[in-house]
Order: C-alpha cells, then structure tokens, then sequence
C-alpha cells in the first residue's frame, strides 16, 4: 500500500481566522445586512494576499451567511420575514428533537450544560448588557442541543444557529426589559430539570414562537 505524501497543514490556517473574523462582524451586525464584501480591500485591511480572503468569503457563501450574485460581487445575506420563519421553524424541529433526547435519560446532563449560560444571561440582563444576553441566548440553545448527545444534530443545528444570532440582533430591541427574557430561559431550565415532559416541550414551543412573533411585529 502506498503512503500518502500530506503536507503539514497549520492548526488554524489564514482563510479560517479571517472567515472567523468575518462571521463574528456579520453576527453583531458589524458588517450590516445587505452589505458588500470587496476582495482588495478585506486583503488590505487583514494585510493579507487575496487567496485566504478569497477561501474565507467561500466558506461562509457556503454557509449562508453571504451571498455570490453573478457580475456583481458577494454580499451579506438580508435576513426576510420569511426567512426568520423558516429558520425558528426548522430550529423547533431540531431542537424539540433535541429535547425528546434529554428527556429520555438526559435530564441532569442538560441541566448542568445550561447552568453557565442561565448565569450569564441573568448578570448580564441584570446589568442592561442586551448584547451579551443575545450571546448567552444562543449559548443556551447550542448547549441544550449538545445535551441531547448526538453529534448529527450538533452539525446540523451548527449553521442555523449561526443565522439565528443575526435574529437575535433585532430581537434585542423587541423586549423592553432584557431580564424577561433571561427569566424565560431560567424557567426552561428548571423545568428540563423535573417538570412533566408535556410543560417542558409546551415551554420550549412557546418560547420559539414567541421570538417569532416578536421578529414578525419588528419586521
């Protein structure tokens, strides 16, 4: 058999930090909805050659996160009205099927992966930091799907949770006090924790569809 001659490769290469730095921009609204991201300049910025910027603006089209339109360049996707349907619509799905995991012998498990982002959202409701209780937000969301044990939905729900950070920027300016919405997610918690499984599936149903209505009425 012959052995394969692979070139060493960096833990993290070029294009990987700045499709990093690129996604975090988009998530906080850095980089806006709708706007251009031109090559030359992104490689001067990062000082960089335009390869890894070329490979980085790639990665995140394949994503979903930017946009190629032909003859034109590519562009930060503008999240519609209905696509924040369809993307709680398929987070409902995941991770009401996340949750049938937890709930089959996985309770305790659950509970101790939402304890960090529970506390955080809470101080930092506490302290009127909407940003950061949008972070501990989706901190709480990835953690419940991790829970769950399974490593396809992890993967799955990697992408969608992406999309739904930049949800969860306008979804900031929707609740007048930021601690209601830290009180919803300390409430989940509790009830993964020892409620009856139908209050804990009706919980995270609502909490879903009341971000939805939310978005729907800012939209």
């Amino acid at each position: 058999m012959s052995v394969l001659d692979f070139e060493p490769v960096n833990r993290q290469s070029t294009a990987e930090v700045i499709a990093d730095r690129l996604r975090e921009a988009i998530v906080r609204g850095a980089l806006a909805p709708g706007s251009q991201l031109v090559e030359a300049d992104l490689s001067a910025q990062f000082d960089v050659s335009r390869g890894p910027v070329r490979e980085a603006m790639q990665r995140l089209v394949s994503e979903g996160l930017l946009h190629s339109i032909r003859h034109r360049g590519i562009f930060v996707i503008e999240l519609t009205l209905e696509d924040v349907v369809d993307i709680y619509r398929a987070r409902t799905a995941l991770e009401c099927g996340a949750l049938e995991l937890v709930l089959d012998g996985r309770r305790d498990i659950a509970y101790r992966a939402l304890e960090p982002s529970v506390t955080a959202m809470s101080a930092c409701a506490e302290a009127g930091d909407a940003s950061g209780v949008s972070d501990a937000d989706q901190a709480f969301h990835e953690a419940l799907v991790d829970s769950a044990g399974s490593p396809r939905l992890v993967r799955a729900a990697r992408t969608l949770l992406i999309e739904t950070r930049m949800c969860l920027g306008a979804l900031e300016t929707t609740y007048p006090d930021v601690r209601e919405q830290a009180r919803e997610h300390v409430e989940l918690r509790d009830a993964i924790a020892e409620g009856p499984p139908a209050r804990v599936r009706a919980l995270l149903v609502e909490h879903l569809t009341d971000a939805v209505e939310r978005l729907r009425a800012r939209y």
